[in-house]
C-alpha cells in the first residue's frame, strides 16, 4: 500500500491508497514544533485506532509546502514504517512541464494537485486550490503548468475581517439567500462567501480570454465545496486531488 502526506500550512493529509483506490484519509493540524518522535507517536496512534497494520505499507511519498515539518515527518514514517518517503521536489519525475519563471519556487501541493488533474480531468485546465491560501492556475494542452494567481485564502480573509473590525464577529461561511442582506453576520457572508465565488468566476472569465480556450475547470481544498456551489461556471469539486496527484507522482517514481 501506498501512503500519501499533504503538508499544508494549516492542515496534514494522510492518505492510503491500495493500487488507485483510496481506502483512508485523515486530516490532522500542521505544528511546526513538533519533533519527529511526537509525529511518530501521532501517526502509530493513527495506526492503531484505525486497525491499520504499518506492515502492509510498502511506499510513502509527501508533498509539503512547511520546510520545518517536511524532515520530522519523513523521520516518523520511517520510524513508524521502515519506509523512507519520495519527496516531491527537483528531480522528481511528474511528467508536468512546468514553465514558469522559477519553476523550483512552485509548491509541492500544486504541482500534485495539477498533475492529477491533467491526469484525471484532461487538459487544458484551470484549477483551483483553495487552502491556507487561494491559487488558480493553468495547466495548458500540453501538460504544462503555465501560471495563475495568489490571493488570501477564505478562511484568512475572514480572519482578518473580524480580527480587525471592532464590531465585526466571526461567522459560520455558509451563503446567504441574497447578496444585499439586512444583518452584519449575513452581510459578512455575502462580502466573504459570495465576493470569492464572484471573484472565482472572474479569473475563469479572464484566464479563458487570455489563452482563447475553453478550458475544465476543478477545485480542490477544505472550503471549496461551500464556495463553488455559489459560482456560476460549472467547476468540477475533488477534495483528493492532491492526494491522487501524489499517487500518480509515486508510480511515475517507481
Amino acid at each position: 500500500m501506498l501512503l500519501v502526506a499533504d503538508v499544508g500550512n494549516t492542515n496534514i493529509k494522510l492518505g492510503l491508497f491500495n493500487k488507485e483506490e483510496l481506502k483512508f484519509k485523515l486530516r490532522f493540524a500542521t505544528d511546526q514544533s513538533k519533533t519527529a518522535d511526537e509525529l511518530a507517536v501521532e501517526l502509530f496512534t493513527f495506526f492503531q485506532i484505525y486497525n491499520i497494520d504499518a506492515k502492509n505499507i510498502s511506499s510513502s511519498i509527501i508533498s509539503s509546502v512547511v520546510p520545518k515539518i517536511t524532515r520530522p515527518l519523513r523521520e516518523a514514517i520511517k520510524t513508524v514504517t521502515g519506509i523512507k518517503s519520495l519527496v516531491i521536489g527537483p528531480g522528481i519525475k511528474t511528467g508536468l512541464d512546468i514553465k514558469i519563471d522559477h519553476p523550483e519556487t512552485l509548491g509541492a501541493d500544486i504541482v500534485a494537485g495539477s498533475v492529477a488533474a491533467c491526469e484525471k480531468y484532461g487538459c487544458p485546465n484551470i484549477t483551483i486550490f483553495m487552502g491556507t491560501a487561494t491559487a488558480i492556475v493553468y495547466n495548458d494542452e500540453n501538460n504544462c503548468y503555465c501560471g495563475g494567481a495568489i490571493m488570501p485564502g477564505v478562511g484568512i480573509s475572514l480572519d482578518a475581517l473580524t480580527s480587525h473590525g471592532a464590531l465585526l464577529s466571526s461567522v459560520d461561511l455558509i451563503a446567504p439567500k441574497k447578496a444585499i442582506c439586512t444583518n452584519t453576520a449575513d452581510c459578512i457572508r455575502s462580502g466573504v462567501v459570495l465576493g470569492n465565488a464572484y471573484m472565482i468566476d472572474g479569473f475563469i472569465d479572464k484566464f479563458s480570454r487570455e489563452v482563447n480556450k475553453e478550458c475544465t475547470v476543478i477545485s480542490t481544498g477544505g472550503l471549496s465545496s461551500q464556495i463553488i456551489k455559489n459560482c456560476r461556471h460549472k467547476i468540477i469539486n475533488d477534495d483528493n486531488l492532491i492526494l491522487d496527484g501524489l499517487r500518480i507522482i509515486s508510480s511515475r517514481n517507481q
